[in-house]
Order: structure tokens, then C-alpha cells, then sequence
């Protein structure tokens, strides 16, 4: 079986609220929305079939909220993703009804979210989604360097990832909110696979319609939505490197101090590839980084070419960590065998590891936006000589109130 394919079942342009949408059509496309499902609409009692799960949330929103359910003749774990209708005084179920036709749309892609049942009452719909049990990989993002992703599993995340997005740009859909609360692994530990989720920002391009929106997660959008340029498949190119960036070091390429610092730094391209950040990543990453975040859309690379960069396409590296301890223990061998003793120098490498310096992090959620820090650089760690937080908050959405949730 494929990858491809798995078993059927900104600058601110003020703060205007999108205009009216028209009627659901059949089949037809509609500023980017799709309005025409397959999906048979249940209308009995949800909990006749599912029971709830107690525990946390898996994700809430201003509009949504997503919990862990259970089918009641299978036992089988599923999420439900109950979404609000009608929000901010205004009806949103084509919104809804667009998100889930992309769901449809990518149903046999084995990288995408499945999407199981829909039910509707009279305030809500409730998507009935494929359930991960890793979660998001943004808590491996932003967690110490020893517990976080190394350079191999993200080339194998990252493969992923592209496959997943590449099925999505062949079939005119850009996602438009790819970043690390939105990519789900199947499970946490061992490391599993990915799952793409939260289609509802995305959008259907077509070639005789330029789309412009204002939208998406300020540390992840591209410079051309800040300059209210046409949208394409590349933006969502822009949003996988700054992805790629975040989780080979931990650490958010653009975020600044607020919301506008964080827009001029994209606007400016004021990123850092310093050997302080990237000391234990192959140069082959970064590049496959710029190859990604550069300003003009049309000289980014596309899915398809960065599948076929070396640093995906190359077998996997060794671990540098692994490398380096490996080559100290033969090093230390030789030692020996010429009656030297290494013990002086393995008490020191064993020192030096424990003098490490530990960051406490912080995760703050405002409003629709789940943001939080990252790991902070050893330059950081160094200048301050103190436990350092980088935190990011939004006083307000970013700039027109958007349907759709930025969870599950």
C-alpha cells in the first residue's frame, strides 16, 4: 500500500469581519470552499454510540473543543471534534461543511487526519476524527534538548509531512496553518507517525482566481499573506520551514518580542543560523531550510523538490551525539591499550554534562493561538546565566476574526 493511500471507512488590514458566504451549492467553488460532502449528517444523539472519555481535552478553542471518545460496539478510541455553528452572530456550518469535504478529499492519503462520522444538533457539528494517541509533536518542539526530536526522526517526520502535503497542493488545497499543534503522532513513544490536522483555514486555489487572505499563526505565516500578496501552494512551503526550523533546534526563527516585532523580522527575513543553534545539525538541514524561507513564493521549493533534496533523499546520518561519544570511547580504548588511563578525562565529559543548564519553560495560550517558547540557544543560556522563558502572547486573533479553530 502506497503512502499515498490507506483503507476508505501581515501587515493588518484592519479588523472587518469576513463577508457573508453564500448558500451551500452542489459541488461548487466558492472563494476557496468547497460545499458539496459525501458524509451522511447523523442527527441521533451522539452519546447513543460514543461515550466521552473522562481526563483533559485533547484541544479547545474560542469555537471547538476536541475530546477523547470511545464507540460503544467496537470500543474503539476516536476524537470528536465538537464545533459551534454559529459564531460571533454570524452561521458558519459551510465553513465546517468546507473542512469536511477536505477531510473527504484526502480520506485515502495515510498522512491526513481520518475523519470517521459527522453529527449535528442544533447549536453544533461534531466531526468524529481518527484519534493520535502521541499527541502534538510541538511538546517534543519545545522540550529539553536530550528529550527532544533528533536530526534522523525529523528527516522521517519530515518525509511525512511532505508526502501529506504534496497529495494536498496535486489536489489544489493549501492548509494555510501547518505548524507543530497541527501535526499529530500516532504515538509518543516508540515515535510514530504523523498526522495532519485542523483544515479550517485551508483553501482551495484554482487558476483562474487569485486568493488573498489574511490568516494563520503569526510565527508561521508567510511574508506574502503580511503583504496581502496571492496566496499558493507555497505558502504553505514558507510555514514547513520555519516547521523544519523549530524542530531541529527548538527555538522559533521569527518570533519577536510582540506580534509586530514577529511581522518584521518575516518581512525583513531577520533569521539566524548561528553555530550556536545548529551545532548539531548537518549542513545538509539547514540547507534544505533555505531552500524554504525565501521571500519570493515562486523561488521556493515546492513538495515534490524537497522530497528529492539530499538531505531527505541521502540514507540516514548517525546521530551526532551518538558520533561523538562513540569516537571519545574508541579514543579512550587506544588510550588504555598504551597504558594510559582515561578515567581523568571521562570524569571531566561527565562534569561538563551535568554543568548543563536547565530552562524552564512556559506555555502560554491566548484566545484561538496555542503558542508557546522553545528551547533557548546555548548563546542565550550563556548571555543571560539565568533560566529564561521566550513567551509569546496575542492581545487579539491576528487580524480578521477566522473561522475555524487552531486545535485538532
Amino acid at each position: 500500500m502506497s503512502p499515498e493511500e490507506k483503507p476508505p471507512p501581515g501587515r493588518s488590514r484592519g479588523s472587518r469581519a469576513p463577508p457573508p458566504q453564500p448558500p451551500c451549492g452542489r459541488g461548487r467553488r466558492r472563494g476557496g470552499f468547497l460545499s458539496e460532502i459525501r458524509t451522511a449528517i447523523r442527527t441521533e444523539p451522539f452519546q447513543e454510540r460514543y461515550s466521552l472519555s473522562p481526563g483533559r481535552e485533547l484541544g479547545r478553542g474560542k469555537f471547538a473543543v476536541v475530546k477523547k471518545c470511545v464507540k460503544k460496539d467496537t470500543e474503539k478510541e476516536f476524537a470528536a471534534k465538537f464545533m459551534r455553528k454559529r459564531r460571533k452572530g454570524q452561521d458558519c456550518r459551510m465553513e465546517i461543511i468546507h473542512e469536511i469535504a477536505v477531510l473527504e478529499l484526502a480520506q485515502r492519503n495515510l498522512w491526513v487526519i481520518n475523519l470517521h462520522e459527522v453529527y449535528e444538533t442544533a447549536t453544533e457539528m461534531i466531526l468524529v476524527l481518527e484519534y493520535a494517541a502521541g499527541g502534538e509533536i510541538f511538546d517534543q518542539c519545545v522540550a529539553e534538548r536530550e528529550e527532544a526530536f533528533k536530526e534522523k526522526d525529523v528527516k522521517r517526520l519530515m518525509r511525512q509531512i511532505l508526502e501529506g502535503v504534496s497529495f494536498l497542493h496535486r489536489n489544489n488545497v493549501v492548509h494555510l496553518d501547518l505548524k507543530p499543534q497541527n501535526i499529530l503522532l500516532t504515538s509518543e513513544s516508540p515515535l510514530g507517525d504523523i498526522k495532519i490536522v485542523d483544515f479550517g483555514l485551508s483553501r482551495i486555489l484554482k487558476s483562474s482566481e487569485e486568493l488573498r487572505e489574511i490568516m494563520g499563526t503569526p510565527e508561521y505565516v508567510a511574508p506574502e499573506i503580511l503583504s496581502y500578496d496571492p496566496i499558493s501552494t507555497a505558502t504553505d512551503m514558507w510555514s514547513i520551514g520555519v516547521l523544519a526550523y523549530v524542530m531541529l533546534t527548538g527555538i522559533s526563527p521569527f518570533l519577536g518580542d510582540d506580534k509586530q516585532e514577529t511581522f518584521l523580522n518575516i518581512a525583513q527575513m531577520n533569521i539566524n543560523y548561528s553555530e550556536e543553534d545548529f551545532d548539531l545539525i548537518s549542513e545538509s538541514a539547514v540547507d534544505f531550510i533555505k531552500t524554504l524561507l525565501v521571500k519570493k513564493p515562486e523561488e521556493r521549493a515546492t513538495a515534490e523538490e524537497c522530497l528529492q533534496h539530499p538531505w531527505l533523499a541521502q540514507s540516514d546520518i548517525p546521530d551526532p551525539v551518538c558520533s561523538i561519544k562513540s569516537t571519545a570511547d574508541e579514543i579512550n580504548t587506544v588510550i588504555q591499550k598504551d597504558g594510559d588511563s582515561a578515567s581523568e578525562n571521562s570524569t571531566d565529559a561527565e562534569k561538563t554534562e551535568g554543568d548543563e543548564s536547565v530552562v524552564t519553560e512556559e506555555l502560554i495560550v491566548v484566545a484561538s493561538y496555542t503558542l508557546g517558547q522553545c528551547r533557548q540557544s546555548e548563546k542565550e543560556k550563556i548571555t543571560e546565566q539565568k533560566a529564561i522563558s521566550k513567551r509569546f502572547k496575542f492581545e487579539e486573533p491576528l487580524l480578521q476574526e477566522i473561522p475555524g479553530e487552531f486545535i485538532y
